[in-house]
């Protein structure tokens, strides 16, 4: 079978990102003998650097990680709202949503004390050795990939007449970063070699002592002054309004990232794991567990109906039932009685309607926004922000963004596997903190101001993110780590390739990683967004141009309102695995974008 590049496979170490500095850096670590996670804490910090329209260390991640011989267990980078950030708070200020940029969209900031807990306690090497290449592309430069610079472009006019410290980094003599030139960020490398300086002499010699004080600088030192007085900088948003955040030093000093048990759900053999309800992640498993007991054709029409149809259902329950402000009952939602309830709402046409569950006899709860987009009251298009394609961020002049995010996988030679999604904080989101080098996130967009919620903006409680790494279990063995950028998409996207890896055919005696990714792909909007400004659009299909034209004129028929795309615009999924068996390893990246790679031996 042609694919666009081969699934890579060996027995040394395999790395997959969403950008090749990433991968080769995780890739440098594994060579000078660290692990698994060592790897992903240094291509973390480079995605930081490389893909900063994407990510950034004050805005989150989730893991999901398998150590060898361990549990598997979820890593949580999702900082919660701020004592401050109440619903009443906000709807006091006149908001309905909230705002898709500035402060007081900022969750207290959680990707970089994951990194640091993951390297903790799981890694071998120390803070220097793995912030290294994140200080060597940040201070001697590296070649900024296109979208970047139109990312900048985009919010060129913000930049210059609202947020000129982020002018300073990123329109350098009022030009933004281009291909095929070196951009430097020496801001951010200043910070992490003042980061590393004050945690070596407060820890010593002792790794773990370090990196925990690293853990306190950023809690309670200069960088926590730093990014508490940019949250009180009164700053424009999305609502045409200028806003302080609610962010505060104690907020900052009372929170760690943690480790929980995933939501698992058992396949044809296969388990699947995710973050739990505080997350988008079990609406990849509600959609397994909708799925019959025999499948249509895979690529048939049958076929893409069916999931998108189930899709429709399993976002429904996510916007009715998700949250962390609330008990999210996963147990009924993937039962069997439940989805057999479920299952015969999937009808031969498309559904129009936003049509949530009713598990264990609770009446479901909506937004009035939610209601209203439904209706087709509220336009999905209200920020002039059209579909994201690709997994990278659709940007507006304000700096509303909509399908963002980053992703990493690894497996190392004795077997440790991660999955990583990295998001939030990313340049458009707010202004650069001029003393650190980058900005805060906005990560508080994907909760509501409705009272009652399970998704209510709540202090102390975490918004649903879109956030959703994945690992594949086979006979409780962990064989694959896999993930995409891409907002509401993930799980749509996630699903599609894993089906086409557990329904298609093998490569090498192995996955078939890279036929899956390269597969044709597609999504859906028939539910609410997650980002500002929070639209739907009912009967909404967008395809890659290379679905085959029986399957799209069928969809039609069917009632789907089809949108042909570009021919490689849907998805970057990334992916490891390990055959149990044999110890061989294999890796696969996404050509989309191109700038998703493999690397590994």
């Amino acid at each position: 079978m042609f694919t666009t590049r081969p699934t890579l496979q060996g027995t040394f170490g395999m790395v997959s990102s969403t950008h090749w500095l990433a991968s080769q850096s995780a890739m440098a670590v594994l060579e000078d003998g660290g692990n698994a996670y060592d790897a992903a804490v240094a291509a973390g910090f480079v995605l930081h650097v490389v893909e900063p329209h994407l990510n950034g260390p004050a805005g989150e991640v989730p893991m999901i990680l398998a150590p060898k011989d361990g549990d598997v267990r979820v890593l949580c980078g999702q900082g919660p709202a701020p004592a401050g950030a109440s619903a009443a708070h906000y709807r006091s200020l006149g908001l309905d949503l909230v705002p898709g940029t500035g402060p007081l969209a900022a969750a207290v900031p959680g990707a970089f004390d994951a990194w640091m807990l993951l390297l903790r306690d799981h890694g071998t090497k120390t803070l220097a050795e793995v912030l290294r290449y994140a200080i060597g592309y940040a201070e001697d430069g590296h070649a900024p990939v296109e979208r970047v610079g139109e990312t900048v472009e985009t919010v060129r006019e913000l930049f210059e007449t609202e947020w000129p410290t982020s002018a300073e980094v990123y329109l350098p003599g009022g030009k933004a970063p281009e291909p095929g030139t070196l951009f430097r960020n020496p801001a951010l490398a200043a910070t992490w070699r003042r980061l590393t300086a004050e945690a070596e002499e407060a820890g010593g010699e002792d790794r773990s002592a370090q990196i925990d004080a690293a853990r306190a600088i950023w809690r309670t030192g200069f960088i926590a002054e730093a990014l508490v007085r940019q949250a009180a900088v009164p700053t424009m948003d999305t609502s045409g309004t200028r806003h302080t955040g609610t962010l505060t030093a104690a907020d900052l000093a009372d929170w760690s990232a943690s480790y929980e048990a995933p939501a698992t759900y058992e396949w044809n053999g296969w388990t699947l794991a995710k973050a739990a309800g505080w997350s988008q992640g079990p609406a990849f498993l509600q959609q397994l567990a909708l799925l019959p007991a025999e499948l249509p054709a895979y690529g048939s029409a049958d076929y893409v109906h069916l999931l998108i149809e189930g899709c429709k259902l399993a976002m429904a329950d996510r916007e009715a039932w998700y949250g962390d402000a609330a008990d999210v009952p996963l147990e009924t939602l993937l039962s069997a009685p439940y989805n057999a309830e479920r299952r015969p709402l999937i009808k031969d046409t498309a559904s129009l309607e936003l049509r949530p569950g009713s598990p264990d006899g609770r009446t479901p709860l909506l937004s009035e926004h939610a209601h209203a987009v439904a209706a087709g009251e509220a336009g999905f298009d209200a920020m002039g922000i059209p579909a994201a394609g690709a997994g990278e961020p659709t940007v507006a002049k304000d700096g509303a963004t909509r399908g963002d995010t980053c992703h990493l996988d690894i497996v190392d030679r004795w077997g440790n596997m991660i999955a990583a999604t990295p998001s939030g904080g990313w340049l458009q989101s707010n202004p650069v903190v001029p003393e650190l080098g980058f900005p805060l996130g906005t990560r508080l967009q994907m909760a509501w101001l409705d009272e009652g919620l399970p998704n209510t903006l709540t202090p102390g409680r975490r918004p649903r993110t879109t956030l959703t790494p994945s690992l594949a279990l086979r006979d409780g063995v962990p064989v694959m780590a896999f993930g995409t950028p891409g907002g509401d998409q993930q799980d749509q996207w996630q699903l599609h390739f894993f089906l086409a890896v557990a329904l298609r055919g093998r490569v090498r005696g192995g996955l078939d990683l890279q036929g899956a990714i390269d597969a044709p792909n597609w999504h859906n909007d028939s539910f609410p967004g997650s980002f500002f400004p929070r639209g739907m659009r009912p009967g909404s299909v967008t395809v890659e141009e290379r679905m085959d034209a029986g399957v799209v004129e069928e969809l039609r028929r069917r009632g789907h309102d089809v949108t042909v795309g570009e021919p490689w615009s849907e998805g970057r999924m990334c992916a490891v695995a390990r055959d149990p068996e044999t110890g061989v390893l294999s890796a696969a990246a996404n050509p989309r974008g191109m700038q998703g790679y493999a690397v590994g031996r």
